[in-house]
């Protein structure tokens, strides 16, 4: 509220002046709180809120980058797989009784294709220059606006794990009932490096799903402490502009007073 001074209607008009332009300021820009001189310790919890907002968005991307890393591994590893089961189809076949060793050289021939095939996508099964299927290690990602927040995406030497596999020769029948016993340890191999990736993608992705809920309550937060409640503002302006012209009209009153006290003294 202001207060009217009686000795000073020019003051009172500055007053007026000064409380309409804050008002049209906050009503132009949707903002109660435009800088510190509105509001300090209102515009210190914005500035936190609008830090940690930032935050939460950015770790909702980093969540997503990890959820697509964790895609294009279990990509590789299915494919992997396919090749898996078939070398065990082959295996199988090698062992009927009926085939001479030519055919069973036929199949060998295949076994080999599909190695190297194993072996070329896990040498290119990676995610930003990152290898996810030729070393084992970690990629982290922080999925959180603070520190200590992160969830890590396990990197696996599928290569060491599926030597086995990639050294079958079925070309005889000892050789493809071997094979059977190597294809099965590697389709459990295989098996549990993809379940383990996806149960770090769903977590990936429930971190995502966490994070952009707390960025719309931070966001509508921030919003209550700084955002124009126009109903107040729009109230306050007409009572404002009511004051503007009770002064200007009083003014106007001791002017022209002050005119008659100098026509009588002239």
């Amino acid at each position: 509220m202001l207060e009217i001074n009686t000795k000073s209607n020019a003051s009172i008009l500055q007053q007026v002046q000064n409380k309409q332009e804050s008002l049209f300021e906050k009503l132009a820009s949707g903002k109660r709180v435009n800088s510190a001189a509105d509001d300090s310790a209102a515009q210190q919890i914005i500035d936190r809120l609008t830090s940690q907002t930032t935050g939460l968005r950015q770790a909702y991307n980093n969540a997503y980058d990890g959820v697509s890393l964790a895609q294009v591994a279990e990509g590789g590893l299915s494919g992997i797989s396919d090749g898996v089961n078939r070398i065990r189809e082959l295996s199988i076949q090698a062992g009927n009784g009926i085939l001479s060793d030519s055919d069973r050289d036929a199949l060998q021939k295949e076994v080999s294709q599909i190695q190297q095939e194993i072996t070329d996508t896990i040498d290119r099964t990676e995610f930003a220059g990152k290898p996810l299927l030729s070393a084992e290690g970690e990629i982290n990602f922080q999925v959180g606006a603070n520190a200590g927040q992160n969830i890590s995406v396990a990197t696996k030497d599928v290569a060491s794990s599926l030597n086995d596999i990639l050294n079958v020769d079925i070309s005889t029948s000892q050789g493809a009932s071997d094979a059977l016993e190597v294809a099965d340890n590697a389709v459990e191999t295989v098996g549990q490096a993809r379940a383990d990736l996806g149960a770090t993608q769903n977590q990936l992705e429930s971190a995502a799903r966490n994070l952009a809920n707390s960025e719309v309550n931070v966001a509508a937060a921030k919003g209550r402490i700084q955002d124009t409640d126009y109903a107040q503002a729009t109230s306050q302006q007409a009572a404002n502009d009511v004051l503007g012209q009770a002064s200007l009209s009083v003014q106007a009153q001791a002017n022209q007073q002050k005119g008659q006290v100098l026509a009588l003294l002239s």
